[in-house]
Parts: C-alpha cells; structure tokens; sequence
C-alpha cells in the first residue's frame, strides 16, 4: 500500500508442471545381463531429514546411500548465508554400507520356507550420530543400528612388527614344516624352549629403554548390528510396519492383525486389530497396508482388500475392533465384474506429511483423501486406464495381484506412483491442474512422455473438488504406442521428504530423478 492505492495480488493458478531430469543410477544392467532374482529391490525408503536412503532387496539384504551435495556446504557464516538462496544442485547420493538383514529360515512345525525378502524398511530417530532402522521380512522384525566405528591398532613396538605375532608372544623363524605336537588345552609343548631359542637374544649393548606398546585409531568403518529381534507374532504373513510419531513404539501388520510393539521390548507385542473371524469360511476382507498418523500417536490407518480404509483411535478400546472412520467409494450400478473386487484391493496407503490427507494404491488408480470427509476421494488418478481391456489376461499371468507402492511430495502437491514397462506416473493434486507426467526408469525418462489433454475438473461443492485425470490411452499398448510389458513393473518409490526428487526401483536398479 502506498499513498492509498492497494495493490491486490492475483489469485495464484495451478504450479507449472514439472520438468524431470535423470540423476543417477546404482546398479545399472548393461544390455542382455540377466538379472539374479536375490538382487531384485523390494523396498525402498528416505529418512526424515532426505539424507539417508535405504533399499532392501530380495536377497535379505539393506543397502545405506548418503547424500553427498549438501555435506560441501561448509560451517562458516557465509557458508550458512549462501543457503538461504535456492540451491540449485540437486540431491547426489552415494553407497555408504550394506548389510545382510535377513537369512533365509525354515519352519518346521508349519513346514514352510521362509523367505528372507525384504518387505519393508522404515527409519527410526537418530541418536548419537548413529543411524537406527526397522527391517522386516515375511516373519520377523530387526531393529538395527548403523554407526562408526573406530579402528584401532597397536604401535610403536619394542620390536620389530617382523618379530612379533597376534599373540603376543615372538615369531619363530624357524622354517620347518613338520607337524608339531599340542596339548589339550591348546599350548605346546616346546613353546618355551621357542621363547628361549637363540631366535631372540638380547643386544650385547642391552636395552636402553622398554615402552608400552601404543593403541592408535587409525580409520573408522561402519559397522551393521541387529540391536532387537521381534519375532513370532504373526501366522501371517507382515505386510507393512510403520512408525509412530512418539519414537518409542511401532506397529506391524500381517492379513489379519496389527500388532503394536514397543522398541525397547522385543518379546512382547499387543495385538490392536484383530479381523479375523471366528470360522475362516466368513473371512471377506483381509488388511493389506497400515501406517501410523504423521503427528498424533494414538491414530493410524489401515487399508483391506475390499478397498476401504479405516482410521481407528487407539484411545477408544484397548483392542480396536470398531473404527472411529471408514472411508470408501461406492462402485457405480452395473459396472461390476469378476474382477471388480480384484482390482480395488488397496495395495498401499500413505499420510500425507500435514497428516490431513490418505493416498491409497488400488491396481487401477490412485485414489486422495481427506480424513475430515469420508464420503469419497477428493481426487481419483487413473494410472493405466489402458490396462481394463486386459483385465483378463493380466488375472492369468498373475499381474492383476501385483502390489504397486505410492508416494507423496513433502509440499503434498504431487503425488507418484508405478506401472508396468518400467514405467512410473507423477500426478498433480492442485485445483485446476491436469499435470499427469509419465515417466520411464532410464536415463531419458521423458522418452515415453505424450501430452495429456486438459480435462477440467468436476466441482463437487464450493470448497472441494474431486478430480478424475488420464494419461493418454491406447488400448493394449502404453502411452508411447508400443506393446506393453508386464514381465517389467515398477512396484517400488519414494519422494524425497523436502524436494523434487524421487528414487524408484527397476528389478535390481535404483534410479533417481529430480525437477
């Protein structure tokens, strides 16, 4: 305002689209390299601050990357200023450490193997510049901690490193091969007259002074170790695990129930949902995804195959068998089929990080809602629309089973999910936007991108708006116009939790893109 002449801002339309870039690639095949079932990536997850990110793969095991860009910022005070100014470098990562999460097991009452595929890896707080996180395979839950360590070795002998051994006692140059006699106990019998032998003999001059020999750190390793095993709480197998917000619990989920465990006490676990009939022949549901509310501890969700997701309160009942909200989307009159109740089972759910919106992953779609209002979503994204004439071949090669993750920007303007030829979906949650970007896991990822016609969104009341958006269609081929591949599916991603950028997994590579 000045001298009485108000400047009134233009009201602000729907975020430009985004332009993504390839950034890197680990574990990139090179053409015709077949590729080894134990390296394919089943899980993938960033930690809170965007600095760590962790895959597990099929083999059992967790492999760490570290973000390099933002460690060159240095600690000086202009170093500190320059942040304030967009960066324009995007997130870099780099292999930090791996290790073996998981073994293959056998059990022997049920007379089942047990695979040692990573389900889910979820990040627990850091502490003492120590990484902690949760990995889980069909069975069993491992709290691990990743830290530093120091290597120390012994310097500054007495003698030279060529007279002495690990124990301690002196190296004998003899050079005789011939077995040598031992006691029970593990000495020999002729290591004192070793010791004395002329091997060693003290400098006619003596010697002018002994000292203690020196511990010095010389480098650090990491170092992987499994603090707490929960094991044995599940007959079924664990879908999902997720952090609660109080940092000292999590809960588990398998088909039937959600077990509720405190991280410090690995043999025990309340069992919170139960939906499991009393005879198995009137089971019609079972959960498929669960996740703890962002901030409130005491809420979470879960999601079943019937498509519904419940929020329950874990204030209400010790055993939380009534939910405090349902959310699900009544199907049209006369468009059911064989494979209606298929294709709308949930095969994961998200919080947004303001904890006020659900994302949910049916085969179809994907599908956005707003906890305070549960009579539908508040936007409906197709993913393969393309794919509903196939329905039944896709139900005999077993695709339509395929359980594709979602994810959600930290802005929660955005919201990805994955497809099949490797390729993954970027859709805009804002009022007024079409942005549906198709992408390919490669180093052109814009190379199977087509323009989507505008389609202006259906108003459901003056305040909220239901949105319904498309990629370009083509019966039986993908939006580039080729056949389509289902041998190669993107089912695993994640968005960074502050920026554009996210990390998806093509069989046994980890790409990472960035706009």
């Amino acid at each position: 305002m000045n001298g009485g002449d108000e400047v009134v801002a233009a009201p602000a339309g729907p975020p430009q689209p985004l332009e993504w870039k390839f950034s890197q690639v680990f574990g990139e095949r090179t053409a015709g390299e077949e590729v080894q079932e134990v390296d394919i990536i089943s899980a993938i997850e960033f930690d809170t601050s965007g600095d760590y990110l962790a895959t597990g793969d099929r083999g059992g095991r967790v492999v760490l990357f570290e973000r390099t860009d933002s460690k060159d910022l240095g600690d000086s005070r202009r170093d500190l200023e320059r942040t304030d100014y967009p960066i324009t470098r995007h997130p870099e990562f780099r292999y930090k450490t791996e290790f073996q999460s998981h073994e293959p097991e056998f059990d022997y009452l049920k007379s089942l193997e047990i695979e040692e595929k990573i389900n889910k890896i979820r990040w627990c707080q850091t502490a003492n510049s120590a990484l902690f996180l949760l990995s889980t395979n069909d069975k069993t839950i491992k709290f691990w901690k990743v830290q530093e360590k120091k290597v120390k070795k012994v310097s500054d002998y007495n003698l030279e490193p060529s007279k002495a051994v690990g124990n301690g006692s002196i190296a004998s140059s003899s050079n005789s091969s011939s077995p040598k006699p031992y006691l029970a106990n593990g000495g020999s019998p002729d290591r004192l007259s070793s010791v004395l032998s002329n091997d060693f003999s003290f400098p006619s001059e003596g010697i002018p002074s002994l000292h203690l020999p020196v511990v010095t750190s010389q480098e650090t390793s990491l170092v992987a170790r499994c603090r707490r095993v929960y094991a044995h709480a599940h007959d079924y197998h664990i879908n999902s695990i997720s952090n609660n917000s109080d940092g000292e619990t999590f809960i588990s989920a398998d088909d039937l129930r959600i077990n509720l465990w405190n991280l410090e006490i690995s043999n025990q676990s309340f069992n919170i949902v139960d939906v499991k009939p009393a005879n198995m022949e009137d089971l019609t549901e079972v959960i498929t995804s669960a996740e703890f509310h962002p901030t409130h501890c005491n809420t979470l969700a879960y999601s079943s195959s019937k498509g519904s997701i419940r929020l329950i309160d874990l204030r209400q009942s010790a055993l939380c068998d009534s939910h405090a909200k349902l959310f699900e989307e009544q199907e049209a009159p006369g468009s059911r089929s064989f494979f209606t109740e298929i294709i709308a089972s949930i095969s994961d759910i998200k919080f947004g990080k303001d904890g006020r919106h659900i994302l949910s992953r049916d085969y179809m779609t994907l599908k956005l809602w707003d906890i305070n209002m549960d009579s539908g979503p508040v936007a409906t994204f197709q993913v393969h629309e393309y794919l509903r004439p196939k329905l039944c071949d896709l139900y005999e090669n077993d695709s339509i089973f395929d359980k594709f993750e979602c994810c959600l920007s930290g802005d929660g303007l955005r919201v990805a999910t994955g497809s099949y030829s490797n390729l993954f979906r970027v859709f805009s949650c804002a009022p007024g936007s079409t942005e549906a970007t198709t992408l390919e896991a490669s180093k052109n990822p814009m190379r199977r991108q087509v323009q989507t016609p505008s389609r202006p969104a259906r108003s459901l009341s003056s305040s909220i708006t239901r949105v319904v958006r498309r990629g370009a269609e083509s019966p039986g081929v993908d939006a580039n116009g080729n056949s389509f591949d289902f041998t190669t599916k993107l089912l695993h991603l994640a968005w960074h939790p502050t920026e554009n950028s996210i990390a998806c997994a093509a069989a046994n590579s980890l790409y990472m893109y960035y706009a």
